[in-house]
């Protein structure tokens, strides 16, 4: 049986000029993007927290059922993401 041919393969070489790091002047978060932030996530808890212990007394935060827990839970998940971007 014919033996198939052996083909030589190139070195992978990488670009020096592709991994030089490039610095970002980036400054702190101003001080309204952290109220807003950390807003969002006590506003979700007081939310929950309204929800839990006073639900029977306000009709309209009753008749939501569990999308109560879609409010409070989102109103947190928008401060976390938020923090994402805090420096």
């Amino acid at each position: 049986m014919p033996k198939s041919k052996v083909r030589k393969k190139t070195d992978y070489t990488i670009n020096p000029a592709s991994r030089t790091p490039v610095k970002v002047k980036v400054g702190p978060s101003p001080v309204w993007y952290v109220t807003i932030m950390l807003g969002f996530m006590l506003a979700g808890l007081a939310w929950l927290l309204v929800y839990y212990i006073a639900a029977d007394h306000i009709g309209w935060m009753s008749d939501l059922n569990a999308w109560n827990f879609l409010i409070g839970f989102g109103l947190m998940v928008v401060g976390l993401i938020m923090t994402m971007r805090w420096r």
